[in-house]
Parts: C-alpha cells; sequence; structure tokens
C-alpha cells in the first residue's frame, strides 16, 4: 500500500466510482435495517392507555423497535418485504455518492491547490457544496424509494410509485422534502470533515490505510454526524413518507421541513425527534464504514489499472 499511496490522486472520476460501488455494496448487505428504520421513524408514537395498550403495541402495522420491525415485516411480506425498493435504493445511493464523491473531488482539490492545510470549518463548507449539488440531482430517487418503503399494501415498482407521485402532488412531489435535503447536506459535511480530521488524530503521518482502519474511520465519522443531525433526517423522512399520500388529520404538518420538526417536538417530544436512532446508527455506522473499507480498495484497484495501462501504452 505504502507504495501505491505515492501515486498522483485520482481524478474526481475515479473517487466518485471507488464511492458509489462501496456505497452500492455496503448498502446492499444492510438493507433491511434501512427498512426497519424508515418503518420506525414515520410511524406516529402511541400514548400508553389503560384499556388499549397491549392491542396496539400488537398490531402488525405497530414497530416496538428495530427487530421487531424487521420480524413483522417478515412475517407480512416474507424475504421480499425486507428488500422492497432496493432496485430503486441502489439507483439512488450510486447516483448520489457518485455526484456527491464527484464534486467533493473537483472542489477539494480546486481549493487544495490554493492553500498548503484545509480547515475543519472548510472541510465542512466543501463537503456541503458538493452534498447540495448531488441532491438537487438525485432527490427524486430518494423520494420515490421512501414511498415505496411506507407503502401500505403491495409492493409497487418504482416506475408506479413515481406516477402515483406525479398524480398526487404534481412534478414537484419528486422534490418533496428538498429543503430538508439541503440542509442534511451538512450531514455527509460532518462526515467527511470528520473523517479527515480523525486520519490525523487517530492515524498520524498515514496515507493508506488497511480495510480494518478504514472501517473505523468511517463508523466513528458517520456516528457523530448522525447524533448530530438526527431530528433533521426524522423530519425529513416523514416529508417524503407523505408524497402521493391523501391527505389525512396530520397531513397539514407534513407540508415541509418546520411543520414536521414542529409537530414532532409538539406532540412526541424530544423522544420524537430523535426516534429510529438506533437503526439510524447502526444502519449508518455499519454502511459508512463498509464503505470506506470498499471505497479505499477500489480507488487501489483503480491505480493499479491506470499502472497497467500506462505499461502496456509504454
Amino acid at each position: 500500500m505504502s507504495v501505491l499511496s505515492k501515486e498522483p490522486p485520482l481524478p474526481p472520476w475515479g473517487y466518485a466510482l471507488s464511492g458509489s460501488v462501496g456505497a452500492v455494496l455496503a448498502n446492499v448487505i444492510v438493507y433491511p435495517l434501512d427498512i426497519a428504520k424508515t418503518r420506525l421513524q414515520t410511524q406516529p408514537k402511541r400514548k400508553r392507555s389503560s384499556t388499549n395498550y397491549l392491542d396496539e403495541i400488537e398490531d402488525p402495522k405497530y414497530y416496538k423497535h428495530t427487530w421487531d420491525a424487521i420480524c413483522k415485516i417478515y412475517k407480512q411480506n416474507g424475504i421480499q418485504g425486507l428488500y422492497v425498493g432496493l432496485p430503486g435504493t441502489l439507483v439512488g445511493v450510486a447516483a448520489t455518492n457518485f455526484a456527491y464523491f464527484y464534486w467533493y473531488g473537483l472542489v477539494r482539490t480546486a481549493y487544495s491547490k490554493r492553500v498548503t492545510v484545509i480547515s475543519t470549518s472548510m472541510e465542512l463548507v466543501l463537503g456541503a457544496v458538493a452534498g447540495a449539488l448531488a441532491q438537487l440531482f438525485t432527490l427524486p430517487i430518494a423520494v420515490v424509494t421512501t414511498a415505496q418503503q411506507t407503502h401500505d399494501g403491495p409492493a409497487q415498482s418504482a416506475a408506479a410509485t413515481a406516477k402515483r407521485i406525479i398524480q398526487h402532488d404534481g412534478i414537484t412531489g419528486l422534490w418533496r422534502g428538498l429543503k430538508a435535503s439541503l440542509v442534511l447536506v451538512i450531514n455527509p459535511s460532518i462526515t467527511y470533515g470528520s473523517y479527515q480530521r480523525l486520519k490525523v488524530a487517530l492515524f498520524p503521518g498515514k496515507s493508506s490505510f488497511s480495510p480494518q482502519e478504514s472501517f473505523l474511520l468511517g463508523a466513528l465519522s458517520k456516528a457523530m454526524a448522525t447524533v448530530a443531525t438526527q431530528p433533521l433526517i426524522v423530519a425529513k423522512v416523514m416529508v417524503q413518507a407523505s408524497a402521493g399520500k391523501a391527505a389525512s388529520k396530520d397531513a397539514q404538518h407534513l407540508n415541509n421541513f418546520g411543520s414536521a420538526l414542529w409537530y414532532l417536538a409538539e406532540h412526541e417530544g424530544l423522544s420524537g425527534l430523535f426516534k429510529g436512532l438506533g437503526p439510524q446508527l447502526g444502519k449508518g455506522v455499519i454502511v459508512q464504514g463498509l464503505l470506506f473499507a470498499f471505497r479505499d480498495q477500489v480507488q487501489l484497484l483503480i491505480i493499479l489499472l491506470f499502472r497497467l495501462a500506462r505499461k502496456r501504452s509504454a
């Protein structure tokens, strides 16, 4: 690895390709956690009552915790229920991460040519810029996937779900939650800013890392970002889950990001703002750890292919 680390930096598309491949592989592994996390975050909080609380918590559509959600989804819809929306998710994950790592690599490389050391605050700014650009192009995929994962009844294809959203909310419905998504670019911004700083703090002087070290760096940086932004994540998921659905008595509270946050705080309190934190952390930490582990190995593979191409052309 030390020899490879002396190679010149990859072009932006190399970082983008390695990031998207790593993200796809990681998300396939933990997808059932993503389903459980989405269901837990979008279900309303149940209030304890002396008459029907026990009946309510046994409701097959009410999930007490992550494992309960996975078991009930499997019981109702089989193994395919735990992977509903997977194709759309993988397309979205690949597109989002390709766009993010491309723009991040581009803006970070351009900025690093002007300064010797990039400050922590500028790392966050560069990450936010890259995240905002990526979200503008890939948000419709996330909206369709969330609507698929929270749809009651038989599973719908991505095309059918997109058609339902457009019929109900118009074409702009595919960008539902855009404001929340733009606010949430601080999540990958914190993640990758923390990653850069943790590399220096935990492994000073190293420029290449083993899969285990990459996993540790990715997991720690994602945990920090998730805890900091969980209320924003819950509000965003609730707004996107309401896309294409008929109005309900609470629909007015889910029209936008701010009203969803206010509704959660008023009706569900602090626990509502952090509901689903367990699976969100579990999924995020595992995915980010695997993403960095896979990404770094794919980057090494790309560098090796560059070397082979140079030798053949020489």
